[in-house]
């Protein structure tokens, strides 16, 4: 049985703070991502910026993860590790990032085009941002998880692109993964009631071939199996009386 944490208005007040500065941070990492500069200055622009804001990385050290971000170009799905690749024009970044401010944590992740982005493959983006706030929108007390992972699936597969199955959203809160688990595909009706208090981190991973994946000899970085692009959008969102919340946006 899945232990899923209720929030408090003050606790989802907490988790806003954290997200606003992953939100931010992924504003200068939008600014940042330009060929030229590595996977590592991005990591390292994005740690300074963190600190300065009284805040923490949570990824940093996690599982002995070494960076704050996990930077994922172009075939890499998920967890990709920072250094010297430089990136080039054409290329996209996914770049995930979670934020510790007081003890909770805000979990966000954009897929940056650089440069000048094949169109086929800035389609991928778009499509995988839509169905992220397809999902979003389901994110509604008395629906069920399955109702989330459901229009995440139907909307990207309508594209033909394959949803990964292996990797899914998860609770968050003091813990950076916490219950229930929010798979990218599903049955709508189906799964965990949500309910208001629930804080769902919701990041569909859309691969523009097959949906099978696989790891690297590091032990992180997973890629397609097909070698074709991925792209990443992910939000913390708090389920309220009032419909979903996210966290996870920029101070305006």
């Amino acid at each position: 049985l899945s232990m899923i944490i209720l929030k408090s208005k003050r606790e989802i007040e907490y988790i806003r703070e954290a997200g606003r500065i992953t939100a931010n941070a992924l504003q200068l990492m939008k600014k940042l991502a330009k060929p030229g500069i590595t996977t590592g200055e991005l990591d390292q622009r994005c740690e300074e910026y963190i600190r300065s804001c009284g805040a923490f990385p949570s990824c940093k050290g996690y599982y002995g993860f070494p960076a704050t971000i996990c930077a994922s170009v172009n075939e890499e799905v998920v967890h990709g590790i920072p250094g010297h690749r430089k990136l080039k024009d054409g290329d996209i970044i996914s770049i995930d990032l979670v934020v510790n401010k007081n003890g909770y944590h805000g979990d966000s992740t954009v897929t940056i085009p650089v440069g000048h982005v094949h169109p086929a493959t800035l389609k991928l983006l778009k499509v995988t941002e839509e169905s992220l706030y397809k999902g979003i929108e389901q994110a509604v007390a008395g629906n069920h998880l399955g109702d989330i992972g459901h229009a995440v699936q139907s909307y990207a597969e309508s594209f033909g692109y394959g949803v990964v199955r292996d990797y899914v959203g998860h609770g968050i809160g003091t813990d950076m993964h916490e219950d229930p688990e929010v798979p990218n595909y599903g049955m709508a009706g189906h799964g965990e009631l949500l309910e208001p208090g629930m804080v769902l981190a919701i990041e569909p991973m859309i691969n523009m071939g097959t949906e099978k994946i696989r790891q690297l000899k590091n032990g992180w970085t997973v890629v397609t199996r097909d070698g074709k692009p991925a792209a990443h959008f992910e939000h913390t969102v708090a389920i309220t009386e009032n419909g979903p919340e996210i966290l996870t946006l920029p101070e305006e």
